[in-house]
Protein backbone atom coordinates (compact mmCIF):
# COMPACT_ATOMS: atom_id res chain seq x y z
CA UNK A 1 0.00 0.00 0.00
CA UNK A 2 1.30 3.50 -0.76
CA UNK A 3 2.23 5.71 2.18
CA UNK A 4 -0.59 8.08 3.04
CA UNK A 5 -0.55 11.38 4.88
CA UNK A 6 -3.16 12.58 7.33
CA UNK A 7 -4.66 15.04 4.84
CA UNK A 8 -5.25 12.29 2.31
CA UNK A 9 -6.87 10.05 4.94
CA UNK A 10 -9.06 12.94 6.09
CA UNK A 11 -10.27 13.52 2.54
CA UNK A 12 -11.06 9.85 2.01
CA UNK A 13 -12.90 9.53 5.34
CA UNK A 14 -14.81 12.76 4.73
CA UNK A 15 -16.07 11.52 1.38
CA UNK A 16 -17.19 8.20 2.83
CA UNK A 17 -19.07 9.90 5.65
CA UNK A 18 -20.67 12.34 3.22
CA UNK A 19 -21.92 9.47 1.05
CA UNK A 20 -23.37 7.71 4.07
CA UNK A 21 -25.18 10.87 5.18
CA UNK A 22 -26.52 11.52 1.68
CA UNK A 23 -27.69 7.91 1.32
CA UNK A 24 -29.54 8.21 4.63
CA UNK A 25 -31.39 11.26 3.31
CA UNK A 26 -30.08 13.50 6.08
CA UNK A 27 -28.87 17.08 5.77
CA UNK A 28 -26.13 18.55 7.91
CA UNK A 29 -28.80 20.38 9.87
CA UNK A 30 -30.48 17.03 10.58
CA UNK A 31 -27.21 15.73 12.02
CA UNK A 32 -26.89 18.76 14.30
CA UNK A 33 -30.48 18.30 15.51
CA UNK A 34 -29.69 14.69 16.43
CA UNK A 35 -27.56 16.15 19.26
CA UNK A 36 -24.40 14.10 18.75
CA UNK A 37 -22.31 17.00 19.98
CA UNK A 38 -21.14 17.82 16.44
CA UNK A 39 -21.86 21.34 15.19
CA UNK A 40 -22.66 22.10 11.56
CA UNK A 41 -19.31 23.89 10.95
CA UNK A 42 -17.45 20.93 12.48
CA UNK A 43 -19.38 18.45 10.33
CA UNK A 44 -18.53 20.54 7.27
CA UNK A 45 -14.84 20.43 8.18
CA UNK A 46 -15.02 16.66 8.76
CA UNK A 47 -16.68 16.01 5.43
CA UNK A 48 -14.24 18.22 3.54
CA UNK A 49 -11.20 16.63 5.19
CA UNK A 50 -10.08 19.76 7.02
CA UNK A 51 -9.74 18.34 10.55
CA UNK A 52 -8.75 15.16 12.40
CA UNK A 53 -11.69 12.96 13.42
CA UNK A 54 -12.08 10.83 16.52
CA UNK A 55 -13.21 7.22 16.32
CA UNK A 56 -16.06 8.07 18.71
CA UNK A 57 -17.43 10.73 16.35
CA UNK A 58 -17.16 8.38 13.39
CA UNK A 59 -19.06 5.65 15.26
CA UNK A 60 -21.73 8.13 16.32
CA UNK A 61 -22.23 9.34 12.75
CA UNK A 62 -22.30 5.79 11.38
CA UNK A 63 -24.95 4.87 13.96
CA UNK A 64 -27.03 7.89 12.94
CA UNK A 65 -26.72 7.01 9.25
CA UNK A 66 -27.60 3.36 9.81
CA UNK A 67 -24.26 1.96 8.63
CA UNK A 68 -23.58 -1.70 9.38
CA UNK A 69 -20.91 -2.82 11.83
CA UNK A 70 -18.25 -3.72 9.25
CA UNK A 71 -18.43 -0.25 7.66
CA UNK A 72 -18.45 1.41 11.06
CA UNK A 73 -15.36 -0.49 12.21
CA UNK A 74 -13.50 0.23 8.96
CA UNK A 75 -14.21 3.97 9.12
CA UNK A 76 -13.34 4.14 12.83
CA UNK A 77 -9.99 2.53 12.02
CA UNK A 78 -9.49 5.02 9.20
CA UNK A 79 -10.08 7.85 11.65
CA UNK A 80 -6.85 6.92 13.45
CA UNK A 81 -4.89 8.08 10.40
CA UNK A 82 -6.47 11.54 10.40
CA UNK A 83 -4.22 12.70 13.23
CA UNK A 84 -1.04 10.82 12.34
CA UNK A 85 1.67 13.36 11.68
CA UNK A 86 4.02 12.97 8.72
CA UNK A 87 7.46 14.55 8.41
CA UNK A 88 6.19 17.48 6.35
CA UNK A 89 3.45 18.39 8.84
CA UNK A 90 5.97 19.36 11.51
CA UNK A 91 7.97 21.66 9.24
CA UNK A 92 7.39 25.41 9.68
CA UNK A 93 9.21 25.99 6.39
CA UNK A 94 6.57 24.26 4.25
CA UNK A 95 3.43 26.41 3.78
CA UNK A 96 0.12 24.78 4.68
CA UNK A 97 -1.19 24.92 1.11
CA UNK A 98 1.81 22.88 -0.07
CA UNK A 99 1.56 20.37 2.79
CA UNK A 100 -1.68 19.18 1.23
CA UNK A 101 0.14 18.58 -2.05
CA UNK A 102 2.95 16.63 -0.36
CA UNK A 103 0.35 14.43 1.33
CA UNK A 104 -1.37 13.81 -1.99
CA UNK A 105 1.96 13.11 -3.70
CA UNK A 106 2.84 10.56 -1.02
CA UNK A 107 -0.37 8.67 -1.77
CA UNK A 108 -0.70 9.04 -5.55
CA UNK A 109 -0.25 5.94 -7.69
CA UNK A 110 0.55 7.90 -10.85
CA UNK A 111 1.75 11.45 -11.46
CA UNK A 112 1.75 13.31 -14.77
CA UNK A 113 3.21 16.78 -15.05
CA UNK A 114 4.25 19.56 -17.40
CA UNK A 115 6.59 22.44 -16.69
CA UNK A 116 7.98 24.79 -19.30
CA UNK A 117 10.11 26.99 -17.04
CA UNK A 118 11.73 25.02 -14.21
CA UNK A 119 12.63 21.41 -13.45
CA UNK A 120 10.05 20.19 -10.88
CA UNK A 121 11.19 19.92 -7.28
CA UNK A 122 11.02 16.12 -7.19
CA UNK A 123 13.55 15.94 -10.03
CA UNK A 124 16.00 18.67 -8.99
CA UNK A 125 19.59 18.19 -7.90
CA UNK A 126 20.65 20.03 -4.71
CA UNK A 127 22.77 22.43 -6.79
CA UNK A 128 19.90 23.24 -9.14
CA UNK A 129 17.51 23.71 -6.20
CA UNK A 130 20.00 26.06 -4.54
CA UNK A 131 20.17 28.17 -7.69
CA UNK A 132 16.36 28.30 -7.92
CA UNK A 133 15.95 29.42 -4.33
CA UNK A 134 18.84 31.87 -4.72
CA UNK A 135 17.07 33.56 -7.64
CA UNK A 136 14.20 34.41 -5.28
CA UNK A 137 16.71 36.39 -3.16
CA UNK A 138 15.53 35.08 0.22
CA UNK A 139 16.18 37.35 3.19
CA UNK A 140 17.41 34.39 5.24
CA UNK A 141 19.90 32.04 3.54
CA UNK A 142 19.45 29.50 6.33
CA UNK A 143 15.77 29.13 5.49
CA UNK A 144 16.71 28.52 1.85
CA UNK A 145 19.04 25.70 2.91
CA UNK A 146 16.27 24.17 5.01
CA UNK A 147 14.00 24.29 1.96
CA UNK A 148 16.63 22.44 -0.05
CA UNK A 149 17.06 19.75 2.62
CA UNK A 150 13.30 19.27 2.80
CA UNK A 151 13.12 19.01 -0.98
CA UNK A 152 15.75 16.28 -0.95
CA UNK A 153 13.86 14.49 1.82
CA UNK A 154 10.69 14.69 -0.23
CA UNK A 155 12.51 13.14 -3.20
CA UNK A 156 13.86 10.33 -1.04
CA UNK A 157 10.38 9.59 0.30
CA UNK A 158 8.83 9.65 -3.18
CA UNK A 159 11.34 7.40 -4.92
CA UNK A 160 11.67 4.95 -2.02
CA UNK A 161 7.99 4.03 -2.14
CA UNK A 162 6.93 0.43 -2.54
CA UNK A 163 5.14 -0.10 -4.81
CA UNK A 164 6.80 2.75 -6.70
CA UNK A 165 4.86 5.69 -8.05
CA UNK A 166 4.50 5.93 -11.83
CA UNK A 167 5.97 9.31 -12.78
CA UNK A 168 5.65 10.86 -16.24
CA UNK A 169 6.97 14.40 -16.73
CA UNK A 170 7.12 16.57 -19.83
CA UNK A 171 9.60 19.45 -19.65
CA UNK A 172 9.64 22.36 -22.05
CA UNK A 173 13.00 22.70 -23.80
CA UNK A 174 13.48 26.01 -22.00
CA UNK A 175 13.85 24.20 -18.66
CA UNK A 176 17.02 22.53 -19.94
CA UNK A 177 18.52 25.37 -21.95
CA UNK A 178 18.18 28.13 -19.34
CA UNK A 179 21.49 28.28 -17.43
CA UNK A 180 20.12 27.91 -13.90
CA UNK A 181 23.19 27.97 -11.67
CA UNK A 182 25.57 27.89 -14.62
CA UNK A 183 26.78 25.35 -17.15
CA UNK A 184 28.10 22.78 -14.66
CA UNK A 185 24.91 22.82 -12.60
CA UNK A 186 22.81 22.29 -15.72
CA UNK A 187 25.09 19.51 -16.92
CA UNK A 188 24.63 17.74 -13.59
CA UNK A 189 20.88 18.33 -13.67
CA UNK A 190 20.53 16.87 -17.17
CA UNK A 191 22.59 13.82 -16.20
CA UNK A 192 20.37 13.38 -13.15
CA UNK A 193 17.22 13.47 -15.30
CA UNK A 194 18.65 10.92 -17.71
CA UNK A 195 19.63 8.66 -14.84
CA UNK A 196 16.17 8.84 -13.30
CA UNK A 197 14.50 8.16 -16.64
CA UNK A 198 16.21 4.77 -16.82
CA UNK A 199 13.98 3.59 -13.99
CA UNK A 200 11.06 1.46 -15.20
CA UNK A 201 8.48 3.66 -13.47
CA UNK A 202 9.91 7.05 -14.49
CA UNK A 203 9.44 8.66 -17.90
CA UNK A 204 10.96 12.12 -18.41
CA UNK A 205 10.37 13.77 -21.76
CA UNK A 206 11.23 17.06 -23.44
CA UNK A 207 8.91 19.20 -25.56
CA UNK A 208 11.25 20.86 -28.09
CA UNK A 209 10.96 24.44 -29.28
CA UNK A 210 10.52 23.02 -32.78
CA UNK A 211 7.07 21.76 -31.73
CA UNK A 212 5.90 25.37 -31.96
CA UNK A 213 2.62 26.33 -30.31
CA UNK A 214 1.34 23.60 -28.01
CA UNK A 215 -1.66 22.79 -25.82
CA UNK A 216 0.05 23.49 -22.47
CA UNK A 217 1.15 27.07 -23.11
CA UNK A 218 -1.18 28.28 -20.33
CA UNK A 219 1.33 27.01 -17.78
CA UNK A 220 2.60 24.21 -15.55
CA UNK A 221 0.31 21.60 -14.03
CA UNK A 222 0.34 18.19 -12.41
CA UNK A 223 -2.19 15.40 -12.46
CA UNK A 224 -2.23 13.02 -9.51
CA UNK A 225 -4.09 9.73 -9.89
CA UNK A 226 -5.12 7.39 -7.09
CA UNK A 227 -6.11 3.73 -7.06
CA UNK A 228 -8.48 4.27 -4.16
CA UNK A 229 -11.89 5.21 -5.63
CA UNK A 230 -12.60 7.26 -2.51
CA UNK A 231 -9.73 9.60 -3.32
CA UNK A 232 -10.48 11.15 -6.72
CA UNK A 233 -7.79 12.26 -9.13
CA UNK A 234 -6.55 15.84 -8.71
CA UNK A 235 -5.03 18.53 -10.90
CA UNK A 236 -2.55 20.72 -9.02
CA UNK A 237 -1.81 24.30 -10.13
CA UNK A 238 0.76 26.30 -8.16
CA UNK A 239 1.47 30.02 -7.79
CA UNK A 240 3.93 31.99 -5.65
CA UNK A 241 1.45 32.39 -2.81
CA UNK A 242 -0.81 29.36 -2.99
CA UNK A 243 -2.22 26.55 -5.05
CA UNK A 244 -5.41 25.43 -6.74
CA UNK A 245 -6.66 21.85 -6.52
CA UNK A 246 -9.11 20.77 -9.22
CA UNK A 247 -11.16 17.61 -8.65
CA UNK A 248 -14.15 17.88 -10.97
CA UNK A 249 -14.03 15.07 -13.52
CA UNK A 250 -14.46 17.43 -16.47
CA UNK A 251 -11.50 19.50 -15.27
CA UNK A 252 -9.22 16.52 -14.73
CA UNK A 253 -10.19 15.07 -18.10
CA UNK A 254 -9.32 18.34 -19.84
CA UNK A 255 -5.84 18.36 -18.34
CA UNK A 256 -5.40 14.72 -19.32
CA UNK A 257 -6.31 15.68 -22.88
CA UNK A 258 -3.73 18.49 -22.83
CA UNK A 259 -1.08 16.19 -21.40
CA UNK A 260 -1.73 13.58 -24.10
CA UNK A 261 -1.30 16.24 -26.79
CA UNK A 262 2.05 17.52 -25.55
CA UNK A 263 3.29 13.99 -24.89
CA UNK A 264 2.88 13.14 -28.57
CA UNK A 265 5.18 16.04 -29.54
CA UNK A 266 7.81 15.32 -26.87
CA UNK A 267 10.92 13.14 -26.96
CA UNK A 268 12.61 11.06 -24.22
CA UNK A 269 15.13 13.11 -22.24
CA UNK A 270 17.79 10.56 -23.18
CA UNK A 271 17.40 11.62 -26.81
CA UNK A 272 17.48 15.36 -26.11
CA UNK A 273 20.62 17.14 -27.28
Amino acid sequence: MPVTGQRVVRRALGRRLTRLRTASGMSRRDVVEARLGISEPTLHRIETGKVPVTGANVRALCWLYGADQSITDALADLALGTSQQEWWDASPVIPDWFKLYVGLEASASRMFGYDGEVVPGELQTPEYARAVFGAEQPADSEIAERHIKLRMQRQKTLFARNPPVRLVTVLGEGTLTRMVGGEQVMKGQLEHLRRLSREDTVDIRVLPFSAGAHAAMAGAFRILEFDDPDDPDVVYLESHVGALYLEEQVEVDEYRRVFDLISKDSVPVGEFR
